[in-house]
């Protein structure tokens, strides 16, 4: 019965239906069934199928983003179980994202961020057009293992170099792995500008993120 639950949760993802994973997560819930295993035998399983399918060119960004928001729908429901059960889930890793000053563009980063979710990180979206003082505040806050920096304008990556620097003057360089992404950026530029990563998409993002930590 369990097993057949889990198969509906994957799929559920995979469809990209957001009000049937919702559905289908307090469904588990009632049955009884473990929080963390339900996202880890059910929901999990369908955003790997999703990132499989994209990297095989049978998915593309608007299936994508259905997946990661089924996602998103799920945890939402099983959240106050798993925090409730005393974590139950341990966290890979925490991670603040956002897009540099000047730059509104939020898709591709909150695709990322609902990925790493799905992954097992803990991830703090603080939104797009960020000042370089804001990210720096952040770092300092939260100490996140992880900080993702995205933009979308060719005009606007200096200022993922602008905050590496910020971070660096503050003394808190050492302590994160700076993370870049966004369509005009490279490989190039983030060694340049004295980033840890790259990734070119959401899925390169999330084990991008686990080689940086070490973890599974």
């Amino acid at each position: 019965m369990s097993e057949d639950l889990y198969a509906q949760m994957k799929q559920s993802v995979v469809d990209g239906e957001d009000d049937l994973a919702a559905e289908l997560a307090q469904k588990g819930l009632d049955a009884g069934l473990p929080p963390a295993d339900i996202l880890d035998k059910g929901f999990v399983k369908g955003i790997e199928e999703v990132g499989d399918l994209f990297g095989r060119g049978e998915f593309f960004l608007p299936e994508l983003v259905q997946g990661a928001e089924a996602m998103k729908a799920a945890v939402a429901v099983l959240q106050p179980a798993i925090d409730a059960a005393g974590g139950g889930r341990t966290t890979l890793g925490v991670a603040v994202a956002g897009t540099v000053a000047g730059d509104i563009h939020e898709i591709g980063k909150t695709i990322v961020c609902s990925m790493l979710s799905a992954a097992g990180f803990t991830v703090t979206d603080i939104g797009c057009d960020v000042p370089v003082v804001t990210f720096v505040e952040k770092v300092k806050e939260i100490k996140p293992d992880l900080l993702l920096l995205s933009a979308l304008l060719t005009t606007t990556m200096p200022n993922q170099q602008k905050t590496i620097e910020a971070l660096k003057a503050a003394g808190l360089r050492e302590g994160v792995k700076v993370m870049i992404g966004g369509a005009p950026t490279t490989r190039a530029w983030a060694d340049e500008i004295g980033a840890d990563g790259y990734s070119e998409d959401a899925i390169e993002a999330v084990a991008t993120a686990k080689s940086l930590l070490g973890v599974a």
